[in-house]
């Protein structure tokens, strides 16, 4: 039987990490795909406390009902404080908003900004989910030059002009996929340069409380000088992904406009995660969860980084992120990733190709490593195999 579905569903394809985690679904494969957190730094216990203190004390009538699409306001406060740690000052309960996850919030923001045609401009190469929600709203995706230090000024600034963008997305710190940090410099820029074409920006940071190495860099809404930026963070990877809860600050007037979407979305984020987070905020678990997780996450990528050095070909350039969960490399040979995933699933070892996060279907020569969700052990095996398959490869073209 044949449906008529509407003529947006013809621009949505699936996510490519969410295609790709199916096909890991066998544990004999070593998967490096999912950004997936390690089952030993989820707080089981912690989270099982708090939850059973919530439904049996006072707050449990509440937990269970209804509630304002915002968020629990004493869950707003809590969260307000833990964002001015990022910099992020001066912000009241009317410029917060609390969200199923960080993906609702960049569903949302598009949602609210973008028509069908209008430019959503993204980091070249930038978070994958982007590009499936923006099709889905039918706009146009630009890409913006990026290096080591954060974005092309003079590209974005070009862009601006050629495109007349609604909305930018970026994710500044430990950027998924490429694992790099934008300087102080190049935020003051791009707040400077986007506050006078009053353009709005989206900031996602989902992984700078998992800093390993380096300068701490304060976030791009801490040097917003036109209230255009909205930050949005997740307590998906430092807490749990499960309990599905993030929180938006910014414009007064924008945070307005996400909870009438929200409303029309799934009324309000789950009140027994948004407690059990303010919770985890207030009681100050948050502190101890990332000294005991940050550590494991520095040694799964170091193991990382010594594995690529032992077994992966001398054409494979790669970053060493100062934190976050993702490497990020790039094959200085024809090698289309995408052609060659098959191959490394048949010799149990996944990746994601490179081109799904850029805007432009460029990157076919690149891929994606996690690092958090497999063991050490795992990590050696899985790089030898991959080091193996590339090698091959490389070898063969050479003929």
């Amino acid at each position: 039987m044949s449906f008529n579905y509407s003529e947006r569903m013809n621009h949505i394809s699936g996510s490519a990490t969410r295609e790709i985690l199916k096909l890991t679904a066998d544990p004999t494969i070593i998967s490096f795909a999912g950004g997936l957190p390690a089952a030993d730094c989820l707080p089981f216990d912690k989270v099982g406390e708090i939850s059973d203190e919530l439904l049996r004390g006072g707050r449990a009538e509440k937990i269970l009902q209804y509630g304002i699409t915002q968020g629990l306001p004493s869950a707003r406060e809590a969260m307000i404080e833990y964002v001015k740690k990022a910099g992020v000052k001066n912000i009241t309960l009317e410029q917060s908003i609390v969200l199923s996850g960080g993906q609702q919030g960049i569903d949302l923001m598009c949602k609210v900004f973008l028509s069908k045609g209008d430019t959503l401009l993204v980091e070249n190469p930038t978070y994958l989910a982007v590009l499936p929600i923006a099709a889905a709203y039918e706009a146009n995706v630009v890409g913006v030059n990026s290096g080591e230090d954060g974005l092309d000024i003079q590209d974005l600034e070009a862009k601006i002009n050629e495109y007349k963008p609604k909305l930018l997305y970026v994710v500044p710190t430990f950027s998924n996929p490429t694992g790099r940090t934008y300087s102080l410099r190049n935020r003051i820029a791009i707040a400077c340069l986007t506050a006078k074409h009053k353009l709005p920006v989206l900031e996602d940071d989902p992984y700078s409380k998992l800093r390993f190495e380096g300068e701490y860099v304060p976030a791009l809404k801490s040097v917003d000088v036109g209230d255009n930026v909205v930050y949005l963070t997740s307590f998906s990877k430092i807490v749990s992904p499960g309990l599905r809860v993030a929180v938006a600050v910014g414009n007064k007037e924008i945070i307005s406009k996400l909870e009438i979407t929200k409303q029309g979305a799934d009324v309000h984020t789950s009140h027994l995660s948004q407690a059990i987070v303010e919770e985890y905020l207030r009681a100050g678990y948050i502190d101890k969860q990332l000294k005991k997780i940050t550590p494991i996450y520095k040694a799964k990528k170091d193991c990382m980084i010594s594995a690529i050095n032992k077994y992966m070909p001398e054409e494979f350039k790669y970053s060493e992120p100062q934190g976050g969960l993702f490497i990020w490399g790039a094959l200085n040979a024809d090698i289309d990733t995408e052609k060659l995933f098959p191959e490394a699933i048949a010799r149990k070892v996944a990746y994601v190709y490179g081109n799904v996060f850029f805007a432009d279907d460029s990157g076919h020569n690149t891929l994606r490593l996690n690092f958090s969700n497999a063991t050490p052990e795992r990590i050696d095996i899985g790089m030898h195999a991959l080091g193996d398959l590339l090698k091959e490869k490389i070898k063969g073209d050479a003929r």
